[in-house]
């Protein structure tokens, strides 16, 4: 009985855990590897298993550096079920096939460029096909639904409070009469964020695997947040010209609508036209609509008082390419909420080429920007950017605007670990370096024993957990 840290092993994306119980094998999460072009070559990469033998999969939400590699894991053989949330089976029908599209683009992309060069044609990493048929391997679980998936595999799914269907994963585990309990934290939300409760707390594990992302600091507080993000929108409005909010489609354009709407007087939102540019948002908003019983009391009470918490009568939802190039005619005026988050891809990038060098705009970063992606380099203070061979000069006003996090804060990963009963070994994943080894040295302070796993490495969970190779 072991567990292999195959991905966000000291890194933030790609998460995959392989845990083995006698002869049964699992994955939780099959994530894509996201930042610089160099770290999203290891995608390509055979896995670290043979994906045959892989018994099924349980998979803690939709994002794609928790579920993008799903399809390709099929491609290679898996045929096992995908347990997840409903919602995030629903959220994966969205994403998965947009990556899966952006994937063929790309492939069509590069090889126009190849023939021109008389170089061999590359594959897409996966086809719109293979994510169809990784789909139809999924199956829905519900929170607080504990299920014997395997002989000697049990688990149940807790709310985290991150995106919608969002799961903390408790695992138990039987093999010849031993048995543990291992703890997946997944992606903590951020306690009080709107629209989606907070994280559930667990009391009981012998292993907790727990993410990292921002173990070294506090976001501010929500009413701070929502304060800054007044005054933007208000200073925008006096310089007359565009906002850009790079958005991940799923979680945080959801958030933005609902303070747009439920702050549209007060922040003076009604004087703007504002465009949601992105389908997948607007399809992952129509799957939030459809999933309402998962939302918190406060949006609760909202959808019964004002109906439609996303809808206002001065949002566009821009579906084609032609309307989204129609905003780019727009001087002034527009909040253009646009994937993909981080500016790597997307429709962002070319509302960027067509605002970031005004001074007279501004751009709002509301997420967390990986090392290596280009909202990393603008957020960092880069004066010029390369957009399609291009260099644009940084000219526009950027706001980061940290407490949207969809994350928690270290307090909040802090309190959510005081939950259990006892000091659980914690296995800390999900993280830069730093933010790892700050939260290490708290929980530490807690007496928890704590690991900082390195790629490949192993844990046998029959043993002493300082056992890892």
């Amino acid at each position: 009985m072991d567990i292999q840290f195959l991905g966000a092993a000291r890194e933030v994306t790609g998460s995959c855990f392989l845990v083995r119980c006698g002869e049964r094998q699992l994955l939780i999460d099959c994530g894509l590897i996201q930042g610089a072009a160099a770290d999203e070559a290891r995608n390509r990469a055979a896995f670290a298993f043979d994906p045959r033998a892989i018994d099924a999969v349980i998979l803690t939400h939709a994002h794609l550096d928790h579920s993008g590699r799903l399809p390709l894991l099929v491609k290679a053989g898996f045929r096992g079920p995908v347990y997840t949330h409903r919602a995030t089976r629903d959220l994966c029908q969205i994403m998965l096939k947009d990556a899966a599209s952006l994937n063929e683009k790309d492939a069509e992309h590069e090889n126009r460029r190849r023939l021109r060069r008389g170089k061999r044609p590359v594959e897409p990493l996966y086809t719109r096909t293979d994510a169809e048929k990784a789909m139809r391997q999924f199956q829905a679980l519900d929170y607080g639904q504990e299920r014997e998936l395997l002989p000697g595999v049990r688990v149940r799914l807790q709310d985290a409070g991150h995106i919608l269907g969002s799961a903390i994963v408790e695992l138990w585990l039987t093999e010849n009469g031993h048995r543990r309990k291992l703890v997946f934290s997944g992606d903590l939300g951020h306690a009080g964020a709107p629209i989606l409760r907070n994280p559930e707390s667990v009391r009981e594990a012998d292993l907790v695997v727990m993410e990292s992302t921002y173990g070294d600091r506090e976001h501010r507080s929500w009413d701070e947040t929502l304060t800054e993000l007044g005054e933007v929108f208000r200073e925008a409005r006096q310089s007359q010209g565009n906002i850009l909010i790079p958005a991940f489609a799923i979680g945080r354009s959801q958030e933005l609508l609902y303070f747009l709407k439920h702050h549209n007087r007060e922040w003076g939102i009604d004087h703007w036209t504002v465009f949601l540019d992105s389908p997948m948002a607007i399809e992952a908003t129509e799957v939030y609509g459809k999933h309402w019983k998962l939302f918190d009391a406060e949006a609760h009470r909202r959808r019964k008082k004002d109906g439609d918490p996303f809808a206002m009568p001065n949002l566009h939802f821009s579906r084609t390419p032609t309307q989204s190039m129609a905003i780019n005619r727009v001087r002034g005026g527009a909040i253009i909420i646009a994937g993909s988050g981080m500016c790597d891809g997307g429709r962002i990038r070319h509302h960027l080429k067509h605002n970031l060098w005004r001074e007279q705009c501004h751009v709002i970063f509301a997420g967390f920007q990986a090392r290596g992606t280009l909202g990393r380099k603008i957020v960092d203070g880069a004066k010029t950017v390369k957009l399609w061979s291009e260099t644009i000069r940084v000219g526009a006003r950027i706001h980061t605007v940290g407490g949207l996090s969809a994350h928690a804060g270290q307090s909040g990963l802090l309190e959510w670990y005081r939950n259990f009963s006892s000091r659980p070994t914690v296995a800390l994943v999900h993280g830069e370096t730093e933010p790892m080894q700050t939260l290490a040295q708290y929980l530490e302070a807690l007496r928890a024993p704590v690991l900082m796993p390195k790629p490949g490495e192993r844990l046998n969970l029959l043993s002493s957990h300082s056992e890892i190779r």
